[in-house]
């Protein structure tokens, strides 16, 4: 039985991969901006204790009295946690450093694992027409990443261009399996795309074919260059697309940005 808001709501979307370094961040940032500029209304959600989306996207730390942590323990409506960003049309819930204790915290809590589900359907969310959530996960599959999967419609992976990039998927995939079994019937992979890819390396070109040879049309036709712009970026506070908006980062993210919609 389908779930009558995402028939009406906001496409919400999990960006993750429980290995770090792979661009999740980054990716997440980057194609909110891109889903923006394209005049999509985006909500980010940041579940990762680091808060790197929070601190890309321009929110200081001093600045984040309510955060997604507040949302999961029930002691703040989306509404009061959400912040504007210096983009149109993306607003973030930043996170903190208190979200590394959620797991902890909320263990006893029966619904534990659908906390994010339960805070994003607030009706008065309806209000801000947003089209996207997108939401990145922290760098393993705990808690809070199970909240991001019952939340979702679907999962974008980034997969970075490295050996064995391919092997890290499996516990992801499998993850996904048992959520989809006992709590979200609907979810499913959105794609997956590749990052840090560079075409003049043989292992980039040849983990891009083992993927498209083993995960089919699952994997998005852009790929995301290795770009020092877009490593430069985080540290402005700024996605690509305002740091260098024609650098091939940001071209880029607007071509996985249309992919996106047009799927």
């Amino acid at each position: 039985m389908s779930d009558p808001f995402h028939d009406r709501g906001p496409k919400i979307i999990a960006i993750t991969n429980q290995k770090g370094g792979v661009g999740k961040t980054t990716t997440t940032i980057n194609l909110g901006a891109a889903l923006a500029e394209a005049g999509k209304r985006v909500l980010l959600i940041d579940l990762d204790p680091q808060g790197n989306a929070s601190t890309g996207l321009g929110i200081a730390v001093d600045d984040r009295e309510m955060s997604t942590y507040d949302l999961l323990l029930e002691e703040a409506s989306i509404l009061e946690v959400l912040k504007k960003t210096e983009i149109d049309d993306l607003m973030i819930s930043p996170a903190t450093t208190d979200l590394s204790s959620a797991d902890i915290e909320l263990v006893s809590n029966e619904r534990r694992s659908h906390l994010l589900r339960d805070a994003l359907r607030d009706v008065a969310l309806a209000d801000l027409r947003i089209d996207y959530i997108l939401i990145d996960c922290p760098p393993s599959l705990n808690l809070l990443t199970v909240n991001a999967l019952v939340a979702a419609d679907s999962v974008l992976i980034p997969l970075q261009s490295e050996f064995f990039a391919l092997e890290g998927l499996s516990q992801l995939l499998l993850t996904v399996r048992e959520v989809r079994a006992a709590a979200n019937q609907d979810l499913r992979i959105e794609g997956v795309v590749l990052t840090m890819y560079d075409a003049r390396n043989n292992l980039s070109r040849q983990v891009e074919l083992d993927a498209r040879e083993n995960l089919g049309e699952l994997v998005f036709e852009t790929v995301i260059p290795r770009n020092v712009r877009v490593s430069e970026a985080p540290s402005f506070a700024l996605p690509v697309l305002m740091y260098d908006p024609t650098s091939k980062g940001s071209q880029a993210y607007r071509d996985l940005a249309s992919e996106l919609i047009k799927r």
